[in-house]
């Protein structure tokens, strides 16, 4: 397979797996420092049957594009967009994991525990939901990294949708668990998801 790629591809689709090893691999890591290992499962790799089935369209729309059209990934400067879009949505979700600490969780809360506190500080002094923001930054840069356009539509629109609901949803519980201190800080921080109030 890899002597009919353009060393372009060789370099994007390495790039793409590092992007995607290093994602899996930080968040299980960071989730054992915080929550120790007897309390970490598989489902902190963050790797379900949707997100198989987004990465395999993404290959297919990759290899199948590199093939008819190689012009169309030879576009350098939108690929290294999407490279620092990859960087920046990591370094943004990273931070939030590592700032909330033992209060950031995979799974959404839905009872308080005695050590949960509302995260205010750090990087949730400017958003709100910065690991949701994060990973929106990264999953899109990273089909602009592949010069995939109907990858890099599809994930905005469906990660944007996937978000969409999280939110409220989530902040249902905060509200519950938080009560005004949660609605002055939601008034003040942005979501840090587009149009996502």
């Amino acid at each position: 397979m890899m002597e009919v790629l353009t060393p372009t591809a060789r370099i994007q689709l390495s790039e793409m797996f590092l992007a995607v090893f290093f994602f899996h691999s930080s968040e299980y890591l960071l989730a054992i420092t915080f929550h120790g290992r007897a309390n970490v499962t598989l489902g902190s790799l963050l790797i379900s049957q949707n997100y198989l089935i987004a990465m395999i369209f993404s290959l297919v729309e990759y290899l199948t594009e590199v093939r008819l059209f190689p012009q169309l990934k030879e576009h350098w400067w939108i690929s290294y967009f999407g490279l620092v879009m990859v960087v920046v949505g990591e370094i943004v979700r990273k931070m939030a994991i590592i700032t909330a600490g033992t209060a950031f969780n995979h799974m959404i809360r839905t009872r308080p525990d005695e050590h949960h506190k509302l995260v205010t500080h750090g990087i949730y002094r400017y958003i709100r939901h910065p690991g949701y923001s994060g990973f929106f930054i990264c999953s899109v840069g990273s089909q602009i990294m592949l010069c995939n356009p109907v990858s890099t539509i599809g994930f905005a629109m469906v990660v944007w949708r996937f978000f969409c609901q999280q939110i409220p949803y989530e902040e249902y519980f905060l509200r519950r668990f938080f009560g005004l201190q949660y609605d002055a800080y939601a008034r003040r921080v942005h979501s840090g998801v587009p149009f996502v109030r």
